[in-house]
Order: C-alpha cells, then structure tokens, then sequence
C-alpha cells in the first residue's frame, strides 16, 4: 500500500463535503441530498440515522429495532489529540502486517507520519501536529474517521 497525494480535485471535493457537515450539523436540517449527474451524496445527522441492515438483493435499508449509538452526545475535545484532517479509512501501518506508525509509550515528533486515511481510493499520510509520548491510539485499522475525529492522544 503507498501512500498518494490526493489531487486538488479530491482534496476540493472532501473539503465540500466537510463544509456541508458543518452545514447540516449548524442547521435544523436532519438530512442533505445532492445528486450531480450519476453521484449522489446523502449526509444525515446522527440521531435521522438507525442501524441498518442492508438487503444485498435489493440494496434497500431497513431500519433495525432499538435505539441508536450514534444519537449519543459528542465527546468534548482532546487538548492533546491529534485529529483527522479529513473523512476516510484509517490505517496504523504503512500495510497489512507492517509494523505500526506510532504504539502507545512511543514518541512522535512534529511532523512524523502517524497513520493513513483512505479517501476515494487515495492513501494520504498523516502527519502529527504536536511532540509527545504517545498514551492513545483511537482508531482500529480500517476504521472509518471523521474530519477531527482524535487519532492519537500525546503527552507533552
């Protein structure tokens, strides 16, 4: 797995689609829908979402029973937390088997590569933004992570 550079194009379109996040999430709005030719892209606010179970046949959600996780507030920020720059997969290594970017009771440094975030097929490396012993990891490999969601916790 090698880690790309997202063009200027795909870097526009996740930085779209974060403004349009912060859009929703500002708005009482609980759900936008836009279709531009044969794309379209739904985002909804946590509590218009219900766990699903995806009919693979039909490709139709139905709605499971119960309340949903996701309805619960968000967590107030990490002051030692170095946070997504945009919406993707996570991964801790540089590929399945590899050693891991960071581990807890390691150092980082600024700027030193801290995991991968897949966006549209593109690998982009992630950077820490602050010096410290690492005492978190929050993501698992695979994960999906939003724009500021906390990667790592450091210790100055």
């Amino acid at each position: 797995m090698n880690a790309l550079t997202a063009s200027p194009d795909v870097a526009g379109l996740i930085g779209l689609i974060d403004r349009l996040e912060e859009l929703l999430n500002a708005s009482e709005l609980s759900e936008i829908e836009i279709e531009v030719g044969d794309t379209a892209l739904v985002l909804r606010k946590p509590i218009a979402v219900a766990p699903a179970v995806v009919s693979a046949a039909a490709g139709e959600s139905v709605a499971a029973a119960g309340p949903s996780p996701a309805a619960q507030p968000a967590a107030p920020p990490i002051a030692n937390a170095v946070v997504a720059p945009l919406t993707g997969l996570f991964y801790g290594s540089p590929s399945p088997g590899a050693e891991p970017y960071v581990r807890i009771g390691t150092s980082v440094l600024v700027g030193q590569v801290i995991g991968l975030i897949e966006a549209m097929k593109l690998f982009n490396e992630i950077k820490s933004d602050r010096a410290g012993r690492v005492v978190r990891v929050y993501p698992q490999d695979g994960a999906l992570v939003k724009a500021k969601d906390p990667l790592i916790e450091v210790e100055p």
